[in-house]
């Protein structure tokens, strides 16, 4: 009879297995989080959060860990099923939810939809049932975005901006008065102190953010954490390096936007565009 194959008792979960891998041969070989720091070029603190499972690095840092440990494409191949595993999608947005709420300031960039921040109900709940939201989870989550607009109101609103490429005010929602509703509010908040909206024309041509929607946060710490995501997923994303190339990208895409005066107008002329209901 062939003996029974052992298991080896980790975790199954692709993120989960990623994170032990990295501190079983972290503490397998007698070094620290401050040497291999230290060795590698990094901030030790994000080999810390790596291993905690708080974020899985860029294939660059995986790539030089794998060399440290002579593991060639192991630690990659792990990072790739854990990257590409759409379970964590929900968990790494709570994660992001809870940054968020605790930002002292926040920048982001729209691809196609305005960010939920600034949505009204209607548009929230067409959106969200054009991504397969329906019936009381659609109502639950449509309350829940209402909720975070609470976010920028009140004294002590973080400051926000938004810039929003052309696609987005010229994707309406199938009912006009909503619409027409959605355009009002985004005029309205617009003219908050604390509230930002630039946008992009679509004859800026292509830029460094091109199909990629990003939040940047700003911590009371003063470190940032970016967010990115499409319709099917997300990543939370606190490597240093990353974030600033990605905040570069950011700033040439809000030069090259209208100022917030001449995207007010913009916007005003999309509403005009919007039929008026004949009852009214």
């Amino acid at each position: 009879m062939p003996q029974r194959r052992v298991i080896s008792g980790r975790s199954q979960e692709p993120r989960q297995r990623f994170a032990e891998e990295l501190r079983i041969l972290r503490t397998g070989s007698g070094t620290s989080l401050r040497q291999l720091g230290e060795r590698l070029g990094w901030d030790w603190s994000l080999f810390g959060k790596m291993e905690k499972g708080e974020t899985l690095g860029s294939p660059e840092v995986v790539q030089a860990l794998d060399t440290h440990y002579g593991t060639p494409g192991l630690l990659l191949a792990l990072w790739e099923l854990a990257a590409g595993d759409k379970s964590q999608f929900r968990e790494r947005y709570r994660r992001y939810m809870t940054l968020e709420a605790e930002a002292v300031s926040l920048w982001h960039f729209a691809v196609s939809v305005l960010p939920g921040l600034l949505q009204t109900p209607g548009y929230a709940r067409e959106v969200l049932r054009a991504g397969g939201y329906k019936g009381k989870e659609l109502e639950q989550q449509v309350e829940a975005r209402m909720g975070r607009k609470l976010l920028l109101e009140g004294e002590d609103a973080p400051p926000f901006r938004t810039i929003l490429a052309e696609a987005v005010l010229r994707t309406s929602v199938q009912d006009e008065p909503e619409w027409r509703s959605q355009l009002e509010y985004l005029l309205e908040v617009s003219e908050r102190q604390n509230v930002t909206v630039q946008v992009l024309l679509h004859s800026a041509g292509v830029h460094g953010l091109v199909g990629t929607e990003a939040w940047f946060l700003r911590l009371a710490n003063g470190r940032p954490v970016a967010y990115t995501e499409n319709a099917h997923s997300g990543e939370l994303i606190e490597e240093s390096m990353r974030i600033e190339r990605m905040q570069r990208a950011y700033d040439v895409v809000r030069d090259m936007a209208l100022s917030p005066a001449e995207s007010r107008k913009f916007i005003l002329r999309m509403l005009e565009e919007v039929p008026c209901d004949p009852s009214t």
